[in-house]
């Protein structure tokens, strides 16, 4: 036995190991540089999804505009962003106000003198009621925000994007933009028509360079959804999945990210649900 042998590793399985090291560095440095050069706005950054894909973004080589209704909220990611080595910026934004919407694309051009990806991740729900007994300014604010945001996003995001070159929009929908729940009106409403939106901008802009799709996220588990469910609250919503668990703010992320990425060339108009199986029944 020779003396590579005597360590328990020939010379061939040294190069092969070598190798494998060496391909998966590459991989790590193809993943941190996969947005090199690209400008991107994540509209509810400061929390949740949003503040998930703001990282992921910035850690693949983005620069991010990171907007929240709470600029505290937006200003604490983007910190943790620069801590991290990341390029990023914080915008109070509302949107479901359509100049918001228009001060933050302009500030992301002003700001990294382009536009090429957009996340329209902001949304909000309501206390839940029958629709007889629905809060009709509940409908109202929760449309304003989950669907008229979105298009106040889209109208001028795209405009940017066009002139940047082309790009990519991920429109946050949820499990909910596909199957329906009791009492929640509104919110199952604005996500279904988001879905439909989503299919127009796409039908409108993929020729042009500008791909838009819709992710569907089912039933994520953060402190919000636990404080508000009993154990067997909890215990009945995760038995619901196929996975039998809720699903992570991280998975949901690498959906969006892929989306955005050129590897996703060819998909464009199309509704992704990130579920863990809860609409499979």
């Amino acid at each position: 036995m020779n003396e590579l042998g005597a360590r328990g590793c020939t010379l061939v399985e040294q190069q092969v190991l070598l190798s494998a090291r060496s391909t998966r560095s590459s991989r790590k440095k193809e993943n941190m540089s996969e947005f090199e050069g690209r400008v991107a706005i994540v509209t509810g950054g400061g929390s949740g999804i949003g503040e998930a894909v703001a990282k992921e973004l910035a850690a693949a080589g983005a620069s991010v505009v990171v907007t929240d209704i709470k600029l505290d909220a937006a200003q604490r990611v983007v910190s943790e962003i620069e801590g991290a080595g990341g390029t990023a910026s914080a915008f109070e934004a509302n949107s479901a106000v359509a100049a918001d919407n228009e001060r933050m694309v302009q500030h992301a051009v002003d700001t990294y003198g382009a536009l090429h990806l957009a996340v329209n991740n902001a949304g909000i729900g309501a206390a839940p009621k029958p629709i007889g007994e629905y809060d009709v300014e509940a409908w109202d604010r929760v449309r304003a925000v989950d669907l008229d945001g979105v298009f106040y996003g889209l109208r001028y995001e795209i405009p940017a994007i066009l002139a940047a070159g082309g790009g990519a929009i991920v429109n946050m929908a949820s499990v909910l933009g596909s199957v329906g729940i009791a009492q929640n009106a509104a919110y199952v409403a604005s996500k279904h028509a988001l879905v439909g939106l989503t299919k127009v901008a796409a039908l409108e802009y993929t020729a042009q360079g500008v791909r838009t799709n819709a992710v569907g996220p089912g039933f994520i588990d953060t402190p919000l959804v636990r404080s508000s469910l009993s154990a067997d609250e909890l215990a009945a919503l995760e038995g619901e999945h196929a996975a039998k668990r809720l699903g992570t703010d991280a998975e949901v992320a690498a959906l969006v990210l892929f989306l955005l990425s050129d590897k996703a060339s060819f998909i464009s108009g199309s509704y992704h649900l990130v579920d863990g199986g809860y609409s499979a029944h």
